[in-house]
């Protein structure tokens, strides 16, 4: 049986068929079809589907995505779909690409646990670690579109006015190092969830980002994760951006940082797997009116590091603590030693 024959079989789609038509007092025939469940991301579980429906004797038919909060995910309670929700809603009527929020539901009596439901928009999100994916940013590298619309897109995200869209909820940095000194205190915060042992080399990269922490000369709306696996394409060109979960208000070079990173790309120069570095510079730096600091995307790229230890060290502790039968979880445990040999060599170990 295929993978959307089991998920429709599921009992969980009765339920999502019961909400629906509950939202919806005025669909008569509301049915779902197409679902399957998707394989990505580590914070929530994620449905697909298409809900058809008729009113006064008019067809409908709408695609839909569902999240669901699984309990124990590697963010813990950093990861918060009530905060999704609430962005993609401030979102809505600025200029970048995302999905319309329909409905967020705390209550877990619903399906078991709190819940998002929003537009399925149109595109494909390609793996980047996957020879597939490569193979597919790879060739629209070289078309030139889709590399343009990525860099055009964080520009469209860096420049909206984030205080006109509501979003101030995010909390607004102090100035100066209030903005770094906050993102450090938050992966501590998950490190010391994770109850593993203490790594001497982490403790002195906290200590230098600490030492080091920059002053943030603008605040903007920021991503968090912005690169190709979080970002849907359609016809060579961002159709939304995804996985809104890391997202602050703080300095746009940490989303720079982020795309600049080797962590994201695997095998070419090519940024996100994507862009050329020169022509990123370029037609950000153009868009924005922001140069980009290399000085404090390295520091950036030094607080990924501690970063991504925090969410490797809470994964791989959920499921060595039982609290997760994920075993992408437990496979995450040799990728904490990977980052912080990298974490040395950037110190000068």
């Amino acid at each position: 049986m295929s993978t959307q024959s089991h998920a429709q079989n599921n009992p969980l789609i009765t339920r999502i068929t019961a909400y629906l038509a509950a939202k919806m007092p005025q669909a008569v025939g509301l049915a779902l079809s197409g679902v399957e469940r998707i394989a990505v991301g580590w914070s929530h579980e994620t449905w697909l589907f298409d809900a058809t429906w008729q009113t006064a004797g008019v067809r409908h038919s709408q695609g839909l995505c569902l999240r669901r909060d699984p309990g124990n995910a590697l963010l813990r309670q950093l990861s918060d779909l009530g905060e999704q929700y609430r962005v993609l809603k401030a979102l809505e009527n600025t200029a970048l690409p995302t999905p319309k929020a329909f409905w967020y539901e705390s209550d877990p009596a619903i399906l078991d646990a709190p819940f998002l439901v929003m537009e399925k928009v149109p595109g494909s999100c390609p793996n980047p670690w996957g020879r597939e994916g490569r193979a597919f940013y790879q060739a629209a590298a070289t078309r030139g579109v889709l590399p343009k619309s990525f860099t055009s897109t964080l520009a469209t995200l860096h420049t909206l006015d984030w205080r006109a869209a509501g979003l101030e909820f995010l909390g607004v940095p102090e100035p100066g190092t209030a903005f770094a000194r906050r993102e450090i205190a938050k992966w501590r915060s998950l490190i010391e969830l994770s109850e593993q042992p203490p790594a001497p080399i982490l403790t002195d990269l906290i200590g230098w980002l600490e030492a080091n922490a920059p002053a943030t000369s603008r605040v903007t709306l920021v991503h968090g994760a912005y690169r190709t696996g979080n970002l849907l394409i359609h016809e060579e060109r961002i159709s939304a951006v995804l996985d809104w979960e890391l997202q602050v208000l703080g300095d746009p070079l940490y989303d720079v940082a982020y795309v600049l990173s080797d962590l994201n790309r695997e095998g070419t120069e090519l940024l996100s797997n994507l862009v050329d570095r020169s022509a990123f510079y370029d037609d950000y730096e153009a868009a924005t009116g922001y140069a980009i600091d290399a000085d404090i995307c390295r520091y950036y790229n030094a607080l990924y590091a501690m970063r991504s230890v925090a969410f490797w060290m809470s994964a791989s502790g959920l499921y060595a603590a039982g609290r997760s039968q994920d075993l992408r979880l437990a496979r995450t445990a040799w990728s904490v030693p990977v980052v912080l040999a990298r974490a040395a060599r950037d110190l000068g170990y």
